[in-house]
């Protein structure tokens, strides 16, 4: 085998173990939970934020999994196709805003503030607009102070271990 597909085989290994663990800890996290009228508030989103910022576009895949397997298990099962896509596009949208940070120093921290409240808000509104449809607008709007409650928890962890997680790799 060229030395060339040896190191494309690795790194599509390697991205497949990262992609494995990061839905592991997606899982774990959404698990730490805090019941409302009609989900709960989790530390998931920290999770899939960083993990956008460590595996890129990939990390769709975890954020998806981990998420909609948490659902499954606390007993949400009317939740797991809208968590999947919304968890999913989340992970892919602060992993593409946070791609075209990489390199840039004086960006660094504003673009990840950015990925992270874009993909915040994908998932106010993804979760607003499927409640609002399976139960009705009140719910829909009585969830919307958790979902930025859990936004902003999961930006204010994110932000900061990205800095220190690479810190401690580079050393």
């Amino acid at each position: 085998m060229p030395e060339n597909a040896k190191t494309k085989s690795r790194s599509k290994l390697r991205l497949t173990a990262l992609c494995g663990v990061f839905a592991a800890l997606v899982f774990a996290g959404t698990q730490l939970r805090i019941p409302t009228a009609i989900g709960y508030i989790n530390l998931g989103d920290g999770v899939i934020l960083i993990a956008s910022y460590f595996i890129g576009p990939a990390a769709f895949f975890p954020a998806a999994i981990g998420s909609a397997l948490s659902d499954l298990i606390a007993g949400y099962p009317m939740y797991i196709a809208p968590t999947f896509f919304i968890k999913g596009l989340m992970g892919l949208v602060a992993a593409l805003v946070m791609t075209k940070a990489h390199g840039k120093k004086a960006g660094g921290f504003v673009m990840r503030l950015i990925a992270c409240v874009a993909a915040e808000l994908i998932m106010v509104a993804g979760y607003f607009v499927f409640e609002a449809l399976y139960y009705e607008m009140a719910a829909a709007v009585g969830s919307v102070l958790f979902n930025l409650f859990q936004a902003g928890i999961a930006i204010v962890l994110a932000i900061p271990l990205t800095y220190a997680i690479r810190v401690k790799q580079t050393k």
